[in-house]
């Protein structure tokens, strides 16, 4: 059975302009005094990482290692997530999306797509130059636009934009292998894998491929009214990273689950910091080490009150208090006995 690691934290929401949040030895420094034990970064912030260069150089992966390590710390894994999003764009999204890709591809699908996709393979380079195993990414959305079918979607479609996403990304999870390592999809609304169905979609149409796996985000299930524990249970073995946030659902008489165009913090499903929301962390942590989910539990924190400095300052303990050590005996062991096969025979008659 395995234990899980952490607490650990996920940068992309703190990084800016400002110290200590403006450089990743000084974020590191700062995460570590919180009580961090390990960072997941943000490949698309240059204040963390060229990843150009860390995709072609293992001597620049090494000092980003040390750095990370001098804190205490270790680096969990790396994330594309605006890049993995560009992997698969619906014409209804080009103009918002195109602010997450450089100036030269805007407006130019087909040239941000390619960018995109070589973004993710270079993350894939520079988590084996860093000795990682698992990466985290978004599937991106060919047909999100359609989630309510109304008017209907034409018959076929699904099926037609499932085999295109997974025609894109089959090629970069053959270069994750050559890698050995994993590609974590963050399961999220706004994403075509953003439920079990989906996903059961998805690794069907790319033959089951053994670097398809799962960021499991409780949070992203309550706003589905999803139940994130039996999702555990239906596909633990393909899990193998972890974030930790909290949300809450409570619908009224104005809003519900698409949120009436409202800001988050007037939304019935909204994002909230750890301890603050609805989900049974208890039972989370329980089942995953059930089911001997090994990996790090990495705070993301997205609430709509509360700063991202006190949420990630109660991250830590939060997280911490809830890490298993795994029991090396039986509660009743005290009351066995030795093998005895006559005894065996003797009970069964």
């Amino acid at each position: 059975m395995g234990k899980i690691k952490g607490p650990a934290i996920f940068l992309a929401q703190f990084m800016g302009d400002d110290a200590p949040f403006n450089s990743l030895d000084s974020v590191c420094k700062w995460a570590s005094g919180l009580g961090y034990k390990g960072v997941q970064i943000p490949t698309w912030d240059a204040r963390c990482i060229d990843l150009e260069k860390a995709a072609t150089s293992k001597t620049y992966c090494d000092e980003i290692m040390g750095t990370v390590a001098k804190h205490g710390m270790e680096v969990t894994e790396l994330s594309t997530h605006l890049q993995g999003q560009l992997v698969a764009v619906a014409p209804a999204y080009d103009a918002m999306f195109d602010a997450f890709a450089p100036e030269e591809v805007h407006g130019k699908p087909k040239a941000r797509t390619a960018w995109a996709k070589q973004q993710v393979k270079w993350a894939g380079d520079a988590s084996k130059h860093m000795g990682l195993t698992e990466h985290a990414t978004f599937s991106g959305a060919l047909i999100w636009q359609t989630m309510y079918p109304w008017p209907q979607r034409p018959e076929g479609l699904v099926d037609a934009a499932f085999k295109e996403l997974a025609k894109r990304w089959k090629p970069i999870l053959n270069h994750f292998d050559e890698c050995g390592v994993d590609v974590c999809y963050e399961i999220h609304p706004g994403e075509d894998l953003h439920d079990g169905a989906t996903w059961e979609m998805f690794l069907d149409k790319v033959k089951g491929h053994k670097r398809a796996n799962i960021l499991y985000d409780p949070s992203h299930f309550v706003l589905q009214q999803l139940d994130y524990l039996q999702y555990i249970d239906l596909y633990h073995d393909r899990i193998k990273m972890f974030h930790v946030k909290d949300a809450e659902f409570v619908p009224n008489g104005r809003v519900g689950v698409y949120g009436g165009y409202q800001d988050w913090a007037n939304r019935a499903g909204r994002f909230r910091s750890l301890g603050d929301g609805q989900v049974d962390f208890k039972s989370i942590f329980t089942q995953l080490t059930k089911y001997g989910f090994d990996g790090w539990a990495v705070l993301e924190w997205e609430c709509c009150f509360k700063s991202p400095e006190q949420g990630a300052a109660e991250g830590a303990p939060f997280i911490s208090n809830h890490m298993i050590d795994i029991t090396t005996k039986t509660f009743d062991d005290f009351a066995g006995g030795e093998v005895d096969k006559k005894l065996f025979k003797k009970i069964m008659g």
